[in-house]
């Protein structure tokens, strides 16, 4: 018999005792009071109803069933949020329930066994880190030393275009060149020389991160990993991704490396590590696994918001020309736009809150509950996981007026802020599990975007047309556009 018949043999043995232990609990969950769904299926729940594109099927699932939705996947059950009314009601009055994450299979080894902030669930040694991350990592003092790393690498992509304005720019390649190497010398304090395996590798790990395993659907499921390639995948990248940051680590505590002018955030991880007063103490695996959270978090979206933003502005040249009036009204005769300039650019602000709400870099986020409650009659018990579908919550017609057109100017006498308080559109997250690199990524968004707009004129390569553009999404951790965006740039007269 076939090596496959011997592994699903194994598979119905283990699985047997679960399956009838699913169906009880299954059959004491109906007694409750939850929120409503879709039927479900024997073992399986409802994962066949995810589909490909997880935050389309679960908004066409939430317009049947409600925004406030219960799935069973696997032998999880989950809840999904779907408006902004139902996130307000959760995250004002049950932020703390809601604030656990759930142990995801990869993310648990590519975070040192949970030591990092996006990963780890809600506990002392969570809060730390977090408060570290505010006060120190990622505040705005912190932000602001970075303001010549983010003027230097946005000067260096421009001159760039100017070089290669004669053929097509692939701005997807070079958008994340750009979020690569500024996160790199903020975390580093330098680029890499081998700067294009770094990014490859580091694409590896956003790969395996983006990718569900059976395990976190089925946790007696985890041995199948063995079977898959996926744990030998997840031990070679990971081996490798922690050979550079030891080593990176190592020559910060030579005794003879030079003190730099200024810190980067290495620098004050170990830092704090010797501080004998610090709430916790940090071990090797947090100043490993922090850094690496800080780099997936902060440049797969921001390259990912760049190409929507351009994508959009392509296919809607008026916007694209209001903005550029603007940036050069304001910018005229100088080289490039500084971040001083900035606040000035409210029309650049609001295109880029419209690329964010319609194509938020994380349309998925997901949460798990730590205690019982009760929102909005509905038992919603421990340990059960929470998708919130900020992808839905973004385009809620209920809030916003033809909600899937680009239209920046619904910004401009809005309050909405990008910072919050706000519920009609979280792209980067809500309540205490908000993402706290908002501060480090805006920043580098509209000062990369700005200069985008002010140094050349956009359009698409000879042949094609607005409607040739292809707008579909790529499945993964982040939100990227399927196909890179390959535009023809001409250097502007300024």
């Amino acid at each position: 018999m076939s090596c496959e018949f011997y592994i699903m043999l194994l598979l119905l043995i283990t699985t047997t005792p679960y399956m009838f232990l699913f169906l009880m609990k299954r059959g004491q969950a109906r007694r409750q009071v939850r929120p409503p769904g879709p039927k479900q299926l024997p073992l399986i729940g409802n994962l066949h109803q995810v589909g490909d594109s997880p935050h389309k099927s679960l908004a066409r699932l939430s317009n049947e069933y409600g925004p406030l939705m219960f799935l069973q996947l696997g032998w999880v059950p989950t809840i999904v949020i779907s408006s902004a009314d139902v996130a307000r009601d959760i995250f004002q009055n049950h932020d703390l329930v809601f604030s656990g994450r759930p142990e995801l299979y990869t993310a648990k080894k590519l975070s040192y066994g949970g030591n990092n902030i996006s990963f780890t669930t809600y506990n002392e040694y969570w809060r730390e880190l977090r408060k570290i991350a505010i006060m120190e990592l990622l505040c705005s003092k912190m932000v602001q030393s970075f303001y010549t790393v983010r003027n230097q690498e946005v000067d260096l992509m421009t001159k760039f275009i100017a070089r290669s304005s004669s053929e097509p720019i692939n701005l997807s390649s070079l958008t994340l060149v750009l979020a690569n190497n500024i996160v790199c010398r903020a975390i580093f304090g330098k680029k890499f020389d081998n700067a294009a395996g770094f990014d490859e590798l580091m694409r590896q790990v956003q790969g395996l991160l983006g990718k569900t395993s059976i395990a976190d659907f089925f946790p007696c499921m985890e041995w199948l990993n063995k079977f898959n390639g996926r744990n030998a995948s997840m031990d070679k990248y990971f081996g490798e991704l922690d050979k550079i940051i030891d080593q990176e680590i190592q020559d910060h505590l030579h005794p003879e490396r030079s003190k730099p002018e200024n810190e980067d955030l290495i620098d004050v991880l170990l830092r704090i590590q010797k501080d004998s007063s610090a709430a916790i103490c940090l071990t090797s695996e947090h100043i490993k696994a922090v850094p690496i959270d800080i780099f997936i978090a902060g440049t797969d979206t921001s390259s990912a918001t760049l190409v929507w933003t351009m994508a959009e502005l392509i296919r809607n040249p008026s916007v694209m020309r209001k903005a550029q009036d603007e940036i050069r009204q304001i910018v005229k005769g100088k080289e490039m736009v500084e971040e001083d300039q900035l606040p000035k650019l409210i029309y650049l602000k609001s295109v880029l809150k419209e690329a964010l709400r319609l194509h938020p870099p994380a349309p998925l986020v997901p949460r798990e509950t730590i205690q019982d409650c009760t929102v909005g009659g509905y038992k919603i018990p421990a340990k059960t996981r929470v998708i919130i579908n900020i992808k839905s919550i973004g385009t809620d017609p209920k809030h916003w007026e033809n909600p899937l057109e680009f239209r920046p100017e619904r910004f401009l006498n809005s309050s909405i802020d990008l910072r919050g308080p706000n519920f009609e559109m979280v792209p980067f997250g809500v309540g205490r599990r908000g993402c706290p690199g908002m501060n480090f990524a805006i920043p580098l968004l509209e000062l990369a975007l700005a200069n985008l707009l002010y140094r050349f004129d956009w359009k698409l390569p000879p042949g094609m047309t607005s409607e040739d553009l292809d707008m579909e999404e790529a499945l993964g951790l982040t939100m990227h556009k399927k196909t890179p965006l390959c535009l023809a740039a001409t250097p502007a007269i300024i």
